[in-house]
């Protein structure tokens, strides 16, 4: 069967984007591995290549998750906000994936086969949230400093570490979760 030139035409844009995609992946891991900081980290790269979910889409995702962990589902927002602007294809310079940006060990204690599925990612982050609300005895402060920077290292400061990026990013999550409460 003979194709026509347009139709011969997309098959090889789309041979190619899936190649040029596969490449950009491989650059992002040897970047990552090498320490060098992103692009995007750095201001200059493009946006992640595909665009945050619906607000439909998301808000039942994150209802069903939060029910199932008992975890406010406001909060869970909040999170994958501040981790990956709602972006389920995003990659941190420091190797964190997905929705809920979690990092290779993340994924393999929750059991997390495709980081980029939002549903899987909200599943993992969300039991994480959970596991850090009560290692903390519910202290949002702290569970959201240990989800940013490592429980290890809240336990060592006894409290909030003092490091810049865990401090605004607790800031940043308390500020627009007070924000919505009436």
């Amino acid at each position: 069967m003979i194709q026509d030139p347009a139709s011969q035409a997309a098959q090889v844009r789309a041979a190619m984007a899936a190649s040029i995609e596969k490449q950009r992946a491989s650059i992002r891991v040897q970047a990552q591995a090498a320490g060098a900081p992103s692009a995007i980290s750095l201001g200059i790269g493009p946006e992640p290549a595909c665009s945050a979910l619906s607000e439909t889409e998301l808000d039942q995702m994150i209802k069903e998750t939060s029910q199932a962990e008992h975890v406010d589902a406001a909060l869970v927002r909040e999170v994958a906000r501040q981790e990956s602007g709602l972006r389920p294809c995003a990659v941190s310079p420091k190797g964190a994936e997905g929705l809920m940006q979690l990092m290779p060990a993340a994924q393999d204690q929750f059991q997390v086969s495709d980081p980029f599925d939002p549903k899987q990612s909200l599943a993992a982050g969300t039991r994480l949230l959970k596991q850090l609300l009560d290692r903390y005895h519910g202290d949002v402060s702290l569970a959201l400093s240990a989800y940013n920077a490592g429980a290890g290292k809240v336990d060592k400061a006894g409290g909030i570490p003092d490091i810049p990026e865990t401090q605004k990013y607790v800031e940043t999550i308390l500020g627009h979760l007070i924000s919505h409460i009436p």
